[in-house]
């Protein structure tokens, strides 16, 4: 891990870590990020890991402007509304995932929607530009710890789980993000920041409510919601596959299925036993597992080390979602 100060130089090669699948940390005008690419899988993966998280929250996914988020989410008319007077800067807006919509499905948790913004500081900015990706980039600490505002913060709470810090000084608001919900039918502040209640009746012209949400699991940082959960049952830690249940497998699954046992009622999280790539998968195979007709779920056991424990934590949450 190496910290730089954040020149044109230093931002292309953050850039480069970023499309390798790398984690930089990344200046904001709220606080200090900890980007991954958002569109794959394994490199939000290492996210979770370096920063502990005891389960999958949905990310902020950072983009340069407007027009680039339209390739994520339905920008609504309130949408529109809102990122004129506050894009760039520290509000984060909760909108519908457009239909082929290419970011992790763990980015976002498997929710149908996502978390996005557009920052203004300028570092970050470049960053974008450069490496022309989505960045899912939650603050960059140990889950539980004081969000970073310095490029020593960053340091001092993850070390070297971080390939590159890009250092631009403290933050200039050093608070997380507002995060303004838009995906139902009135706007919802989920996590008060800089940007105000009263900021948002001004711009957008309708009253703006807070909400605390219920304790299940997170719609986006800093606020639990509902998370996704397979309609049909879940059965944790199986050894054999009951009749008409779908099998999701870690591992060898041989031993588990016959050889004519259909293609669409299977999935595997990693044949390699490799936990990043597991957690990649895990809410797009749960998606389609539930969508095959099955009449449950027999999921093979998940070591809990690393990220492993994780992925525990969302499968339990899906084996008891009522």
């Amino acid at each position: 891990m190496s910290i730089k100060s954040a020149t044109s130089e230093a931002i292309v090669e953050a850039a480069e870590i970023l499309k390798s699948g790398g984690l930089v940390g990344m200046p904001t005008e709220t606080v200090y990020g900890l980007a991954a690419n958002a569109l794959d899988g394994q490199a939000v993966a290492k996210i979770f890991e370096a920063k502990g998280r005891p389960s999958f929250n949905p990310l902020i996914i950072h983009v340069p402007d407007i027009e680039s988020a339209k390739a994520y989410v339905e920008i609504t008319e309130v949408a529109r509304l809102a990122a004129h007077h506050f894009w760039p800067g520290p509000l984060t807006l909760i909108l519908p995932r457009k239909e082929g919509c290419p970011v992790s499905e763990l980015a976002s948790a498997g929710l149908d929607t996502l978390a996005i913004r557009v920052p203004s500081h300028p570092a970050a900015q470049e960053l974008l530009k450069t490496c022309k990706l989505p960045v899912a980039a939650p603050s960059a600490n140990k889950s539980g710890s004081l969000s970073p505002t310095t490029p020593a913060h960053v340091h001092d709470s993850l070390g070297a789980s971080v390939d590159l810090i890009l250092a631009s000084g403290s933050c200039d608001v050093g608070l997380e993000s507002t995060v303004l919900d838009l995906s139902g039918e009135k706007p919802v502040i989920l996590r008060p920041g800089a940007v105000t209640a009263e900021n948002l009746e001004e711009a957008l012209g309708v009253s703006v409510e807070h909400e605390q949400g219920d304790t299940d699991a997170p719609k986006s940082p800093g606020m639990l919601l509902k998370h996704y959960a397979p309609d049909i049952p879940v059965r944790l830690n199986a050894i054999d596959v009951q009749e008409g249940e779908a099998l999701l497998a870690f591992g060898s699954d041989k031993f588990m299925v016959a050889r004519d046992f259909p293609s669409d009622m299977r999935r595997n999280l990693s044949e390699s036993q490799d936990l990043h790539e597991a957690a990649a998968n895990l809410f797009a195979m749960l998606k389609e597992l539930d969508q095959s007709g099955a009449n449950g779920i027999a999921v093979m056991a998940v070591p809990e080390n690393g990220i492993g424990a994780a992925i525990n934590d969302r499968l339990k949450r899906a084996a008891q979602k009522d």
